[in-house]
């Protein structure tokens, strides 16, 4: 396939407003894949590298956008198993905020059957993340119980799903009735309004949980030490209200407790190509079964990328926020 020599992309400075600018288009080093892209996820971390407060890995670019999907343009030295003009949703290093990105290939997957490209855009970032931190570091068992805070998030809609396919309980909570509602149709037993109710108290009444998916930090880590039990499992991946904490450790040490936490970006090459292919074995049979599927809140084009992401800073999304190009 034909590609232009420039692109245009999302570009952004400290205190200014995302805008487009012109660049060449990337060329595909060894083992790499030249994206078209059609759609791009918008994620929290875009937020935080935007405040300068994520910078990107080194040899990564400076674009925002940590997954894309599209079409296979051109492929690099090496690469095996995709060919120009494959269909691909993929993890990025960064780019995916423009009009073609360069991805690893061991960091694509195929679009799964019945999936429209805006959707498929939104699964890399959210199944890796939740399949390393919930299944992998979380080791969550079936008939375990599951508590995801942020449950209307991308992350906390693929969680809830991916957990209730497993075989899991799950409990959540979120910000509103609306939201609440939503999680509890995806597949949490019980969604808790954490605006009006004491959800530690309500956690601890339905016995507790085994795994607990932490996004929000600050005064909920010591809740969640908690409210987990015997041998439980707190796994954090985002400090939404800081990450200090005055913790009391002891209920770590009388119940065996394992508190870790991680992040996806960092990640060798190699790391990330491992967690796809275990998504794609795991994941992608439930999303084609229909027992999991991206929850979409909006989508804007490239040029309004400054309102998608003024639309995820105001915490009133629900699922997963996207850019088409």
């Amino acid at each position: 396939m034909l590609k232009p020599p420039t692109m245009r992309r999302v570009i952004h400075a400290p205190d200014k407003p995302l805008s487009l600018a012109t660049d060449d288009v990337p060329k595909p080093g060894a083992h790499e894949i030249l994206i078209r892209v059609e759609a791009a996820g918008v994620n929290r971390p875009d937020l935080m590298q935007r405040a300068g407060l994520y910078p990107p890995p080194p040899g990564a670019p400076p674009t925002l956008g940590l997954e894309a999907a599209g079409e296979i343009v051109e492929i690099g030295h090496g690469v095996s198993r995709w060919h120009v003009g494959d269909k691909v949703t993929a993890l990025l290093a960064g780019g995916g905020y423009a009009e073609y990105a360069v991805a690893h290939e061991g960091s694509a997957l195929p679009i799964p059957s019945g999936l429209s490209l805006v959707e498929a855009a939104a699964l890399p970032e959210t199944a890796m993340t939740v399949w390393a931190n919930v299944f992998e570091s979380g080791a969550l068992k079936q008939g375990e119980t599951l508590l995801v805070h942020g449950g209307a998030s991308g992350i906390g809609t693929t969680a809830i799903q991916m957990a209730k396919a497993y075989g899991a309980r799950v409990i959540a909570t979120a910000g509103d009735a609306a939201k609440a509602k939503l999680c509890e149709k995806l597949g949490a037993e019980r969604c808790i309004n954490y605006r009006s109710e004491d959800w530690e108290t309500i956690v601890r009444d339905m016995g507790g949980a085994d795994v607990v998916l932490d996004m929000v930090g600050g005064p909920y880590i010591q809740k969640n030490l908690d409210v987990l039990n015997d041998q439980g499992r707190l796994v954090m991946i985002a400090f939404l209200q800081g990450p200090t904490a005055q913790l009391n450790l002891m209920r770590l040490m009388l119940k065996r407790l394992t508190l870790t936490g991680s992040t996806l970006r960092s990640r060798s090459v190699e790391e990330k190509a491992r967690i796809a292919r275990q998504v794609e074995r795991h994941v992608w049979p439930w999303i084609e079964a229909g027992r999991v599927k991206p929850v979409i809140d909006s989508s804007f084009p490239l040029a309004e990328a400054e309102q998608a992401h003024a639309r995820l800073q105001s915490g009133a999304h629900a699922g997963k926020i996207v850019l088409t190009a």
